[in-house]
């Protein structure tokens, strides 16, 4: 990208609120925002030239000021299964990683929101990766867009969005709520809020701002039952331990049909005995949940392998017998690079 084109502003990076105003700001009416956040995100324009039913004098006045910011599409891998995993560049040469995963009633898109992570969970490929820098409102957005165009071949609509991929979604967080508002546009992605999940390691401040200004499903990462395993998995924990982090939980204002996911990575012989599922009951009977169950996806970088399939469904049954809800999350993609980074360190190998 031209360092003219990043010295203008990114109409994606701005919430209709803050495009209106700047508009004002060039003497227009309210309604052309509307105008711009349609071409922008339901016919999704690649330029402002394309928005024909603004004046060619105001496209000329707008280009001085503005651009639409595109990612480029590195790579794709495609899974047996269907899974198709999209690397993105990005204007300053970083990349990140989103993934489609294509299910019989829905297709669901996982979304970054940072290039890299800082919490450095131990047993996450992108943790591993160390920090870069937070994404962009319109860069996570983006994403979103892009992998629509692609769908789009195959006559098929994104139907869900979860902030799951690269990053801690709660460490961007101005940037993520901007993101939620503007997939909600009726009149853009028309994403309601049933469809949107964040997913979080346990910033515990953020949960409680994030459940007191959005309506959106949050899930979280939890993957142990007692804080010295999860602080040795999850350096989050020793800020925020697991009182702190399910007391945060109990005050959220859900809905009565709501539940918070509670996502439990599996890994042999660290989390996965009997006595965890025990404590794991212990730990959820106060909560409305329900529980992803992960057997984790080996990768040669990491330390850590998956649990047998009989010791994953003795794991399940005792949450089961419990009255809890619990799912065996199926893998997807494992035939390609499925962890979140994978991806971005192949190609950066390769280079």
């Amino acid at each position: 990208m031209t360092e003219s084109i990043q010295q203008k502003c990114n109409l994606k990076d701005l919430t209709r609120t803050e495009l209106v105003a700047m508009l004002a700001g060039m003497g227009k009416e309210r309604f052309r925002a509307d105008q711009i956040i349609t071409w922008l995100y339901r016919h999704r324009v690649k330029n402002i030239g394309e928005m024909t039913n603004l004046s060619r004098f105001f496209r000329q006045q707008l280009n001085e000021v503005a651009a639409i910011e595109l990612l480029e599409c590195r790579a794709i891998e495609i899974a047996a299964d269907g899974t198709e995993k999209f690397l993105f560049q990005l204007f300053d040469g970083s990349c990140i990683e989103s993934v489609l995963i294509p299910e019989q009633k829905r297709l669901t898109l996982c979304i970054s929101t940072q290039v890299g992570c800082r919490q450095g969970c131990r047993f996450c490929v992108t943790g591993q990766q160390g920090f870069n820098r937070n994404l962009k409102v319109g860069e996570i957005v983006d994403q979103v867009i892009q992998v629509q165009k692609h769908a789009d071949r195959l006559q098929r609509r994104i139907s869900n969005i979860v902030f799951m991929g690269m990053g801690e979604p709660l460490d961007n967080f101005a940037a993520l709520v901007k993101a939620i508002e503007i997939l909600k546009y009726d009149d853009g992605l028309d994403f309601s809020s049933r469809r949107i999940t964040v997913s979080t390691c346990g910033l515990v401040p953020q949960i409680g701002e994030l459940g007191a200004m959005v309506d959106i499903s949050l899930a979280i990462s939890l993957n142990a039952t007692d804080d010295e395993t999860r602080s040795r998995l999850m350096p989050i924990n020793r800020r925020y331990n697991l009182k702190t982090l399910l007391t945060a939980c109990q005050q959220l204002p859900l809905k009565r049909s709501s539940r918070i996911t509670f996502e439990y990575i599996l890994l042999k012989d660290i989390n996965d005995s009997l006595d965890d599922a025990s404590r794991l009951v212990r730990l959820l009977k106060p909560l409305k949940s329900k529980i992803n169950l992960i057997p984790f996806n080996e990768h040669p970088d990491l330390p850590f392998y998956r649990p047998s399939k009989e010791r994953i469904s003795a794991f399940q049954a005792v949450l089961l017998d419990s009255g809890l809800t619990s799912i065996i999350r199926k893998s997807k993609g494992a035939d390609i690079s499925a962890a979140c980074g994978q991806l971005r360190g192949k190609v950066g190998r390769s280079n």
